[in-house]
């Protein structure tokens, strides 16, 4: 569970353990099933296309619906080297211009083409799904780096489509504390410096 103190606007907060991240993605049953079974994502996986990972499981579920979504039905918790991760975060754009970032529009455009990975801020979201004050990472992930974290960053892969159902049911009957209870414990992650728009550990 993250802390209860308000975070800083933008600033990462993951399950990680000294070597290891974990972020979520879902799938199609299809292609998410297979993924868990083995650990490792199969054949079928775009290895070629932009993929986005997600620290936060509460984002993940507003993202898929509690896996309801079509082709979101099963929702992975992939446990990922750490400094993959950092490595990726260290040589990202942002996903929109911004001035505070950018010398100009242009520079942007440059960034984005040469970027392997894209930083995306988004609202952090409650347990019933309603955004917060502070934001949360989307990490967008394509070309090299996209091919390394399927086939070289995943440590372990879970899926919580159980939980996802689980934590879904208990807010809908009200049991916000049991509900909360079960949320994977997501904390404070410090970035690398370069991490486009992050907000400094305090």
């Amino acid at each position: 569970m993250n802390d209860r103190q308000t975070p800083p606007a933008r600033q990462i907060r993951a399950a990680h353990t000294d070597t290891t991240v974990t972020v979520y993605q879902a799938y199609a049953p299809a292609l998410g099933e297979p993924t868990a079974r083995d650990g490792r994502f199969p054949a079928a996986w775009k290895r070629d296309r932009m993929t986005w990972i997600k620290p936060s499981f509460l984002w993940m579920m507003y993202r898929c619906g509690w896996g309801t979504k079509p082709d979101q039905e099963c929702v992975l918790a992939l446990e990922i080297d750490r400094a993959g991760f950092d490595r990726a975060l260290g040589h990202a754009c942002l996903s929109h211009f911004d001035p505070a970032e950018h010398a100009d529009h242009a520079a942007w455009k440059q960034a984005l083409r040469e970027s392997p990975a894209r930083v995306q801020w988004d609202p952090e979201r409650d347990l019933h799904l309603r955004p917060l004050g502070h934001r949360s990472l989307q990490l967008g992930l394509s070309g090299e780096a996209a091919r390394r974290y399927a086939d070289e960053w995943l440590v372990t892969v879970r899926d919580v489509t159980p939980l996802a159902r689980r934590v879904r049911t208990l807010v809908q009957e009200g049991d916000l504390a049991a509900a909360r209870a079960l949320l994977p414990r997501e904390l404070p992650y410090p970035a690398p410096e370069t991490t486009p728009g992050v907000s400094p550990l305090v």
